[in-house]
């Protein structure tokens, strides 16, 4: 099973180092390989006064460190085309954010790069619309990430159906986004909300029913985040999915 773990986004570099230490000890403990996880810009804020990240310079020059101290494989997000190509010598996975999976020239970008492309599917998408973004991308190193789907005014809800569907329908490996699937978007006027207390259930569900990765945010102080506070977990609960990742999934 694949997981993916990390900070929502790059903050300073010693807050980055401790934490990648942390996630990559824990899952050596449970024999689990970790893909580190983070973003140099969250260019999809809510308000202009949210936070974004490092930048591109920066945010790269710490992930490379990451992976090349800790000997981790990378995932970060692009919002550009023009960003693909430096991103590529850093990243082994390259991952298209929710808003813009269906962005033909980004995905395509991304697609024929030599990194594995993983798309956030829309919270607006049908499961059955992965179609579409597929016949972008083809089925070659690519993965879909379940994230939500909206239901109402600034909530989301998990369709476990739709994610079975997804599985038995599309020849790629279907991740559960765990933490944004809890989010509240825009919950709070100016930043979204969440409910980080329902993330270890969701994990153990979609663990249980056969899911092929876990992505989780991990903070080491979520409550003072600079995004995705709410919906993250603390870095000390790491060990509990990995738990739930052993006892209930197929940790192949």
């Amino acid at each position: 099973m694949y997981l993916i773990a990390g900070p929502c986004q790059i903050e300073d570099r010693d807050m980055m180092i401790r934490t990648a230490e942390t996630l990559v000890n824990d899952a050596d403990i449970y024999n689990q390989d970790l893909i580190f996880k983070s973003s140099f810009d969250k260019a999809n804020r809510t308000s202009v006064d949210g936070k974004r990240g490092s930048g591109l310079e920066e945010g790269l020059r710490i992930l490379e460190e990451i992976r090349e101290t800790f000997g981790v494989s990378i995932l970060t997000d692009v919002h550009e085309t023009c960003q693909v190509n430096e991103v590529a010598d850093v990243a082994d996975v390259i991952q298209i954010p929710a808003f813009l999976c269906r962005q033909t020239d980004l995905i395509q970008a991304v697609s024929d790069s030599h990194c594995i492309i993983n798309v956030k599917k829309g919270q607006f998408l049908a499961p059955w619309d992965v179609g579409g973004i597929l016949s972008k991308t083809g089925t070659e190193d690519v993965w879909i990430t379940e994230r939500g789907s909206s239901f109402g005014y600034n909530n989301l809800v998990v369709d476990f159906t739709g994610i079975q569907y997804m599985r038995s329908n599309f020849d790629v490996p279907i991740i559960f986004d765990a933490t944004h699937s809890v989010q509240k978007p825009g919950g709070f006027g100016a930043s979204s909300g969440g409910n980080r207390q329902y993330v270890r259930g969701l994990v153990r569900a979609v663990c249980a029913q056969g899911i092929d990765g876990i992505f989780v945010e991990i903070h080491p102080d979520p409550d003072n985040a600079p995004s995705d506070g709410p919906n993250s977990l603390h870095l000390k609960d790491f060990t509990e999915i990995l738990s739930s990742i052993r006892v209930y999934g197929d940790n192949h």
